[in-house]
């Protein structure tokens, strides 16, 4: 059986995974969820009752958690582009900011997504705020962390990039990367012109309205 991956093309986390399978030209069907496709909701459903997403099925295997997926991949499936470097100093490096991008980054724009469509107890106005004041640690801290490197971990793509870019894509939509932070910025950039996730934004182009926050007029 191929690789499938259930998912939407304008989940981040989805958009995570997807990166590191174009990185590799790994071979996989990509399962949409959407209301012609109700049979990949059941059967995502079926599979992972948590209501999670994305979902890789790898024969008799469920592989659930983004980057879980990418480990799986990297070990299951290896390509040419090795998203852990084999020295395990260096992966945990990798691990540490793939960690830093989800849970610093995509999480505090949730919080500001999550309010606006009455997720949480806080209106709109007040997840905004929580979310900017979140990520703007965050930005400060990246500034610093990326002197000197072209990707997250140095000089290599890795899984920390294919975290990263989804990340600050929807960030900045949420709370725009100033010109305080010009390494943030300018990686970002980066990561926009990377083969690989300029595919996963064009595949979600037609989804922007779904943006609760109102998806601006770039990128």
């Amino acid at each position: 059986m191929s690789l499938a991956l259930y998912g939407h093309p304008f989940s981040s986390y989805t958009q995570k995974v997807l990166v590191a399978l174009y990185e590799n030209g790994t071979a996989f069907e990509f399962r949409c969820f959407g209301p012609d496709t109700p049979e990949h909701t059941a059967e995502w459903l079926r599979r992972w009752p948590l209501r999670r997403f994305p979902l890789l099925v790898d024969g008799d295997r469920d592989v659930v958690e983004a980057s879980i997926i990418i480990e799986h991949l990297h070990l299951a499936h290896p390509g040419p582009v090795r998203l852990l470097p084999d020295d395990p100093r260096a992966a945990l490096d990798v691990r540490f900011l793939d960690r830093f991008f989800d849970l610093h980054v995509m999480d505090a724009m949730q919080v500001a997504v999550d309010s606006a469509l009455n997720r949480l107890p806080l209106d709109a106005k007040g997840g905004l705020a929580l979310a900017a004041e979140r990520l703007e640690r965050a930005y400060a801290w990246l500034e610093g962390r990326l002197d000197g490197r072209t990707w997250a971990c140095g000089e290599h793509f890795t899984m920390a990039d294919c975290a990263a870019a989804p990340s600050l894509f929807y960030a900045d939509w949420t709370h725009r990367i100033s010109d305080a932070y010009p390494r943030l910025r300018a990686y970002r950039s980066r990561l926009l012109a990377r083969p690989s996730f300029a595919r996963a934004v064009e595949e979600a182009r037609p989804y922007r309205p779904l943006f609760p926050l109102g998806a601006p007029d770039r990128d």
